[in-house]
């Protein structure tokens, strides 16, 4: 079994499920601390700064690491941003359809969030979504404003069922405008990519972990780095074996990972 001197590990599925631990993936990310293995927990979550993502590991699932282990769509998109307009010498104005860890973020970049005109127009998950607020996404991204999409994904889980995650809002504006996004982050291999480097290692030097094809390890195999797919979540045996490009590495369980 190859041996990786970086990880990129999906959260919800994978570390947890929702507010339940998931006890081996607690035992995964201690292997890893004791064998001084790096890792970045990479998500699509955009409602939460970094700072929260660790405190909810601590406080909710006994899981203690650094801002410094967390990679979310967020940050990819304030980075991707931030280094369009540099290289198209753009002022830093954004629209933004999102919660305040992605606002947070994309103003702690230097951006204002709150002019009109703006050169660019961010959709991510907002739970206090609005038609005036849609609206106004139409209207900037149809004068010009470039369209970000944080993540696809269509669906999030809740307490009540499955509810519509950041893609369906995508999705509102993009058929309103018949204009494509930027997708930033999973499957696109653009937050894959972002990672690896960040651990300071090469593609083939790393593997992305999650439980869920459609998202963890298709961005995988779209960055070309390899993949390992944990059924502790989203994905079933029985769909991967239909699917033409498999995970490089599939497990039961997290205990089954030697790292």
């Amino acid at each position: 079994m190859k041996r990786y001197k970086g990880y990129l590990i999906d959260l919800d599925g994978t570390i947890y499920q929702g507010k339940i631990k998931i006890p081996a993936a607690k035992r995964f990310i201690e292997r890893l601390q004791k064998n001084n293995i790096p890792f970045l927990f990479v998500t699509n979550n955009t409602t939460k700064h970094p700072k929260d993502v660790v405190k909810n590991l601590a406080e909710n699932h006994d899981i203690f690491v650094t801002v410094d282990n967390v990679y979310t769509a967020g940050q990819a998109t304030a980075e991707y941003i931030s280094a369009d307009a540099d290289k198209k010498q753009l002022g830093k104005t954004a629209y933004v359809i999102g919660e305040n860890g992605l606002k947070g973020l994309i103003n702690q970049a230097n951006f204002d969030i709150y002019t009109e005109n703006p050169n660019y127009v961010i959709v991510a998950l907002d739970r206090d979504l609005t038609y005036q607020k849609l609206a106004q996404a139409v209207l900037y991204v149809n004068q010009g404003a470039k369209f970000i999409g944080t993540n696809a994904d269509t669906l999030i889980p809740s307490t009540e069922g499955m509810l519509p995650s950041a893609g369906a809002l995508i999705d509102s504006v993009r058929y309103a405008t018949g204009i494509n996004p930027t997708i930033i982050g999973k499957p696109n291999d653009l937050i894959v990519k972002n990672g690896a480097r960040k651990l300071n290692l090469a593609d083939d030097e790393v593997v992305m972990v999650g439980d869920n094809y459609n998202t963890d390890i298709l961005a995988g195999i779209n960055a070309n780095v390899d993949t390992l797919l944990v059924y502790s979540g989203v994905s079933t045996k029985d769909q991967i074996k239909n699917v033409a490009k498999k995970p490089t590495h599939e497990i039961d369980s997290l205990d089954d990972w030697n790292v």
